[in-house]
């Protein structure tokens, strides 16, 4: 019985340990939270593997699980934008970090497309969620950013938790470090590569082409897939500069990028921004447009 009363006692300074809750959006924005909170977080994303942040929906038990969190990571997905009005009404007290703060944000739909048809747009709404005119999201495919957002994380899980500002300040420098190393890394994959221009089903490597002096074609802009007549020109325009890869996102339908494919001659390669394991798998995809890219 002494026993029992004693563990009672301890349970609200046992509390007092918890880890601090965390929601983020994307699987990448997880992983930059953890390097920066360590063991003194608890991080979970809304976009489960294998789904799209374009179309995605939190499931109830996500929502419920919001009311105990202390924090939420907005990166402004398309999701984002239907569901944050319930995403405040679930927890009225959590804070809400929007990590794009300042960041240099790009429109989705800038790109070199030569096709004219393109060349006034309309404000609409599309498939994707987003509007032509609204900031592009994948800010995370850009090293050099992400630092930034790390420091932005470190900021504010300091003001959340700030018996471990010590921790939450060695972690962001060494998550740091980490990212300089990749940018390093990345820069002299890509040195050498003479086309820099790469065809793309879903416009979500802008930032990364903007970092490393790449420029990604579109094939779906907007949201919609093109008409006969924008593939056409296209595919014209891809021959032309020899480009003889499409890459897409494991999360969207491939075939109509494999129809580009097929026209020019060359093939489909996957590459995902939305893998967990952030370093290795941007090591990987600037392998791969290293390759694509060589003459």
């Amino acid at each position: 019985m002494r026993f029992f009363c004693c563990l009672l006692l301890l349970l609200p300074s046992l509390a007092l340990g918890e880890p601090l809750r965390v929601f983020v959006s994307v699987l990448p924005m997880k992983t930059f939270v953890e390097k920066v909170g360590g063991e003194h977080v608890e991080v979970r994303a809304m976009v489960q593997p294998g789904h799209s942040p374009a179309v995605y929906d939190p499931t109830p038990q996500q929502i419920a699980e919001l009311a105990r969190t202390r924090l939420y990571v907005a990166i402004g997905v398309p999701f984002e934008h239907a569901w944050m009005k319930r995403i405040r009404g679930a927890n009225p007290s959590m804070q809400i970090l929007d990590v794009q703060g300042d960041l240099p944000m790009r429109r989705l739909d800038e790109h070199h497309h030569e096709d004219p048809a393109h060349a006034h747009h309309h404000r609409h709404e599309a498939e994707s969620g987003l509007l032509e005119d609204e900031p592009d999201p994948h800010v995370w495919t850009s090293p050099p950013l992400v630092v930034r957002m790390a420091g932005s994380i470190r900021d504010r899980l300091t003001e959340l938790d700030p018996a471990h500002a010590e921790a939450f300040a060695r972690n962001h420098d060494e998550f740091v470090r980490e990212l300089e190393d990749l940018d390093r890394d990345i820069r002299t994959l890509l040195a050498p590569v003479q086309n820099r221009r790469f065809l793309v089903f879903h416009p979500s490597w802008g930032y990364f082409a903007d970092a490393y002096g790449l420029v990604q074609v579109p094939i779906e802009r907007e949201g919609k897939q093109p008409g006969a007549k924008a593939l056409a020109g296209l595919i014209d325009q891809a021959k032309r500069e020899r480009i003889r890869v499409v890459f897409v996102q494991p999360q969207f339908d491939r075939r109509q990028a494999e129809l580009v494919a097929d026209a020019i001659g060359g093939g489909v390669i996957a590459v995902d921004p939305l893998a967990t394991d952030y370093a290795a798998n941007l090591r990987r995809v600037a392998q791969h447009f290293a390759e694509a890219l060589r003459p």
